[in-house]
Formats: structure tokens, sequence, C-alpha cells
């Protein structure tokens, strides 16, 4: 949920020639004929959903989710017939502690929504022996807009070396860590889904936690061997404004132009025990970035360490850990010489840790950390009383997946989860009490949030 060795910076004309195949993909996905994402995966190996994925369902992936992941989406049970497309719809109900201090949005209340989150479109599945793509088109329900979403397009290659498997591959992505085989890196982490009308881990995020998503462009190569040792390099380049609208996110939060020098790596261990399975890993990414129109640049240094454990057992009783810190040093030359930061030099920390049980593959419970910190900035962080990016808090989450397992219901057609989830806040953009300077406390934010997210 985002290579080995890409040796040379990739010059501009490489990233026309990347932006170019997003649109070409994104037009076979118009042009195709209709059905499912994670499902059409199914459907192609003719495995059931649990096989993939922890809980039958959501981002956790199972070793043999990683290996289909790194195998480039391709593998398959050699049956003719496969149209890699799939479809997602999500409904909820959200209700805050506290009403809101205005709407969220021009169409929701202040308190205790009923909301058609997203409906998406997927092309995901095999292209040709060596090509396998994951790309979702989505339509927002809240902001009543729709747009490319994720993209993750891979040419991937398996040969022995030295006596040893070795998978090796390319990556065309939008949002650095999507790629990821392990599915770790902040796209993918728990909460897997969360209400669009409520308060999300508080208002300030690590670049390499959406502040690039679906906004750029990136090449990686990347290397598996021996079943052991994981390795990627790529890089990234913005879309130019108009490319931006074309694929739906609009201009008004352009990230600005990434520097030539810009680049994600990630190196990890990963250990299938076939009752159990690890990886332990570290990842960075290293991103300047000049607004248009100025001169000067601000410059994100990220890196981050990760681990995940799986209790695999025999399918029956199944428990996870995930956890991951991500570092990020932050050098503000343009933003501080045009008096919008106190600060020339500051940190954002990110801290996640969640833990996971699931019955059968259909009872789950899941209870998440998450903890935010960073160098206090009273312009920067002006919707903090504070002036500070400090939040924290817990998440407990219990779902029902009913299908999803081989002989379920519309296997291998049709999955869906209902769950609920609830969210306690022990600090809010940098305080406990009277965090926005009108008496809200952070407490006022807990949110219940309902949820049915099928896929078919």
């Amino acid at each position: 949920m985002n290579p080995l060795d890409t040796g040379r910076r990739f010059r501009l004309s490489a990233f026309r020639h990347a932006g170019a195949g997003l649109l070409t993909a994104l037009g076979l996905l118009a042009a195709a004929p209709a059905a499912h994402a994670v499902p059409s995966f199914a459907r192609q190996t003719g495995a059931d959903c649990a096989a993939c994925h922890v809980g039958a369902f959501g981002p956790q992936l199972t070793p043999y989710g990683i290996k289909f992941k790194l195998g480039g989406y391709t593998e398959t049970d050699g049956k003719g017939g496969k149209v890699p497309l799939s479809a997602m719809i999500v409904g909820s109900y959200t209700q805050t502690r506290k009403d809101q201090a205005e709407r969220p949005t021009d169409t929701a209340s202040v308190n205790k929504n009923l909301a058609l989150d997203e409906a998406s479109l997927f092309l995901a599945g095999r292209l040709s022996d060596k090509i396998g793509a994951f790309i979702q088109a989505t339509y927002d329900g809240v902001g009543r807009s729709t747009a490319l979403d994720q993209v993750d397009i891979r040419a991937a290659h398996t040969f022995d070396l030295a006596g040893k498997e070795t998978i090796v591959g390319l990556s065309l992505n939008n949002n650095p860590g999507v790629q990821d085989p392990f599915n770790t890196m902040p796209v993918w982490g728990f909460p897997y889904t969360a209400s669009p009308l409520a308060f999300g881990l508080g208002d300030a995020a690590t670049m390499i936690n959406g502040g690039l998503e679906q906004r750029v462009a990136g090449l990686s190569a990347y290397a598996f061997w021996n079943n052991l040792v994981y390795a990627e390099l790529g890089t990234y380049r913005t879309l130019s404004p108009t490319m931006q609208s074309k694929f739906g996110v609009g201009r008004a939060d352009d990230p600005g132009k990434l520097g030539s020098s810009s680049a994600y790596w990630r190196l990890a261990l990963f250990q299938d025990l076939k009752k159990q399975a690890f990886n332990v890993g570290v990842f960075g990414l290293n991103s300047s970035i000049t607004p248009r129109g100025e001169t000067g640049s601000n410059r994100y240094n990220d890196v981050g360490v990760d681990a995940s454990y799986q209790f695999l057992g025999t399918r029956k009783h199944v428990a996870t850990v995930n956890t991951s810190f991500i570092r990020e040093r932050q050098t503000l030359n343009q933003l501080f010489d045009a008096g919008e930061a106190d600060n020339r030099k500051a940190r954002l920390n990110e801290f996640k840790l969640s833990t996971s049980y699931h019955y059968d593959q259909t009872w789950g419970a899941t209870i998440g950390r998450f903890l935010t910190t960073g160098t206090a900035d009273a312009t920067r962080y002006d919707f903090s009383s504070t002036g500070s990016p400090n939040s924290a808090g817990y998440i407990l989450q219990a779902d029902y997946t009913p299908w999803g397992k081989e002989a379920s219901f519309g296997a291998p057609w049709a999955n869906l989860r209902l769950g609920a989830q609830y969210t306690m806040y022990t600090k809010f953009n940098g305080a406990k009490n009277d965090y926005d300077g009108t008496g809200r406390n952070a407490k006022d934010n807990n949110t219940l949030f309902l949820f049915a997210w099928t896929s078919f």
C-alpha cells in the first residue's frame, strides 16, 4: 500500500513518455468492457481473495499476494477469457462526539452524515505475459468529482541468479509507495478506509504520506532475490498543472515542480516461513520542490523504517502486526524567504502501529496507534492555537467479511466488508484542549465510522 538499480537519473524526456503512458492506461480503462479490481485478480489466478489478502479483503497482503504483485500482476491459471476489470463502492455513516464547527461539505450536515464515499473502476490484472497493471479511476461521492486515482503499471521478469530465483521489474506509478509489495507504506497503512467527513489523523503529514499523490509520474526499477532481499530505486517528476487537471485532481493543490534529484528508494528483508511471515525494511524519499512561478525551493528528506509480522497457521486464525516510523527533515528556504514559515529548518515525524486478528478469514478486529510530532511553526501551522503539528490517538475497528473465500457466494466475482471503526484522539493539531483557539478539544473529534465496502 509503494527497485534495485536504475543507476542514472532519468531525463525529462523519460517523463514525457511516462505521462503519455498514464494517458494511454486511462484510455484503456475507459475503453474496456465492464467488470472489477481485487476480484479480477482472483478470477485471473483462480485463487480466492483470501489467498492474497489477510482477512480476504483490504490491502494487507499474504506472502502469495506479495509475490503476485512483484510478478507484475501477471500470474494466471492459464484459462482464457479473463477481463482485467473490477469495480468498488464504499458507503458510510459518520458521527463525531461533538458537532463540527461548520459543515465539512456544502451537502453535509455538521454531524451524523450518510455518504457515498467513493465508487471506483479498476483496470487490474495481466495485460501480457510480462506486463500487468493496477489502475484505479474514482468518483468521489463527497467532493462529487472523478479522477485518476492510484496507478501502478509493471513489467516483470523472473530468472535464476547464482542458482536463486530472482524477479526484476519496472514500475510506472503516480504515488511514492503505491508500488511497494509489502503494502506497509502510508498509502496502504491502517486505517484502510476512513471517513471523508471527519478529521483524519491531523492536518500535518510528511511528503511521502500523500504529499505527491496522483500529481507525479514516477519510474522505478526493483529486484527481489531468493525470496529474501528486495531493493528498489526510482525517481519522480510532477505532472504539469494542465495534466493534473486532465487527470481530474485539479490545479489548486499542485505541489510545484520537483527537482531532478528527487529519488525514492527501498530496501527490505522478507521471509516466508509458511505458517508465519515477516519483513523489515528501510525506505526514503528525497524531494526538492519549487512552487510554480518562484525561484527558490524547499527540500524534504523522508527516511522511514518499517516491519510487519503475520501468523498464518492453518489460515483459521490469522494475526498481524504492522509498524512504521518516518522522519522528515525539511529545509524551507523558499517558504522562509517568502515569510510563509518561521523556521528555515524543521522536522516532522510519523509513527504508526497496528495489530489485527481474523477468524476464519471472516471476522476481524484491529487496534491502531498513530502519533505525529514536529517542529512548531505558527505561520505554517496556523490551524493550531499552539502552532504545533502534533496529533495522536487510537483507532479501533471490527469487521465482517462474509465472502472472498473458496465456495463463497459470488466467488470469484464479488466481495464485501462491513465494518465499525472508532477513532479516539488524545491530541489534535498541537493540543489536547482548545487546539484551535475556539474551545474545541481533541476528544470532541472522536469519530464513529460505519462502512459497507464492496468489490465485484
